[in-house]
């Protein structure tokens, strides 16, 4: 608006003023519409907005803080996680073996608490990888056992229903006869341990073996224990120095399992001197001066249990000295033609032997349990009287053979 001071100057005083109020609210008009429209956001529909209640407003607004809030938490949460299967060596093992499994590696499908931990301790990553690989070998041939077992008792069940009714009879005879066999040998166990001979098995030897040279010991010990309870006439087996849970007994009874308790054996922590007297005591040894001659019904024989080719020599001999027991070994020399090698025999090869001995009598069918690799054969009568004069050549007895002969007929003469 324009007005001019030029034709109305009685009335400059009331104009002027007028003027400059109108103008400077048209200013703070649009100043005022300008701030507001730079500080309420574009909305879709502006008229919902002007007409939404305050509390809707509160609503969304503790809507947004607790979004917020809980983004915050999570984002807290995982390091916390990631800390704590950092800081767990067992978890970390576990996922080393789940993305080597991945990345198509020779790792086993299922792994024991136990077994993880062996995993966990090594230290090197080659270490652990060939420890995986052996468990990985070792669940192949379990999987591959289990699938043959499943197909010989298909076999076996195909072949039952192809068979006739008599064979089916004879088969179910076949079954109660191994039933009575196994209660036979039960009740021959429990006479031996009433009336047999004993044979004790020295178990102090844990401190001298692996782990490794443990499992053999032990698969012999169960492998003796087989014999002795098939055979005619079995021993009264003493299980001696047998400290429970140690080695020896953590072995035998995951190897036996319920059966264990079961066993028609007498085990013991104590000794054999606390048993038997040390005068009917004989140690078998193959580091012993003294040969056996003959087996002695009347003498409590001790085996050594341990595998004598990863042990060092005169362990079992220096035992037997330092209890003053006295000691044997088997006239291996005298019968067979033995070749380079030790004469080290294993636990069942030992009571096969005495077994054989105590029944018959004869060293050449019991030492038919030696193997055939040690040696080439049995010795000749000739090689035998050839052994015999060579071992009387290096003593003094041999040397005054002729004189104590001729004094022999010099005394018949003079006596006629």
């Amino acid at each position: 608006m324009s007005v001019s001071i030029t034709f109305l100057r009685p009335f400059t005083r009331l104009s002027v003023p007028f003027t400059l109020q109108t103008k400077r609210r048209i200013l703070y008009s649009t100043v005022l519409q300008r701030y507001m429209c730079s500080k309420t956001p574009t909305m879709s529909n502006p008229e919902k907005e002007i007409t939404s209640p305050p509390e809707q407003s509160e609503q969304l607004e503790l809507d947004k803080w607790k979004i917020t809030m809980k983004s915050n938490t999570q984002e807290e949460a995982v390091p916390t996680v990631l800390s704590s299967k950092a800081e767990d060596p067992l978890a970390a093992t576990r996922e080393l073996i789940e993305m080597w499994r991945l990345l198509g590696k020779e790792v086993p499908e299922f792994i024991s608490e136990e077994e993880l931990k062996t995993t966990t301790d090594l230290v090197s990553q080659s270490s652990k990888k060939k420890y995986l690989r052996y468990l990985f070998l070792k669940e192949r041939a379990k999987k591959a056992k289990l699938i043959k077992k499943e197909i010989k008792a298909e076999a076996r069940k195909e072949k039952l229903l192809e068979t006739p009714e008599k064979d089916k009879q004879d088969f179910m005879f076949l079954r109660l006869w191994d039933r009575h066999i196994n209660s036979a040998m039960g009740w021959k166990g429990a006479q031996a341990m009433q009336f047999g001979q004993p044979l004790v098995f020295d178990m102090a030897y844990e401190k001298y073996m692996r782990p490794v040279e443990m499992k053999y010991t032990v698969s012999q010990l169960l492998e003796s224990e087989g014999w002795n309870r098939k055979n005619i006439d079995p021993f009264h087996l003493f299980f001696c120095n047998l400290k429970i849970d140690g080695d020896y007994h953590r072995e035998l009874v995951k190897r036996y399992k319920e059966k264990w308790n079961k066993l028609l054996i007498t085990t013991t922590e104590k000794s054999y001197l606390d048993l038997f007297p040390k005068d009917s005591i004989i140690y078998l040894t193959a580091d012993s001066p003294n040969v056996m001659t003959n087996f002695k019904h009347d003498k409590i024989y001790i085996v050594g249990s341990f595998v004598d080719k990863n042990i060092s020599p005169g362990v079992s001999l220096a035992k037997a000295k330092r209890l003053q027991l006295s000691t044997e070994r088997l006239p291996l020399d005298k019968y067979l033609q033995w070749d380079t090698g030790s004469k080290n025999l294993t636990l069942d090869q030992m009571i096969r032997i005495l077994l054989c001995l105590k029944n018959t009598g004869d060293w050449k069918e019991a030492l038919k349990f030696v193997p055939v690799r040690k040696h080439s054969g049995y010795m000749d009568i000739s090689q035998q009287s050839i052994e015999l004069i060579n071992t009387l050549k290096k003593t003094k007895t041999f040397n005054s053979l002729p004189t104590q002969f001729l004094n022999s007929r010099r005394q018949k003469k003079w006596h006629k």
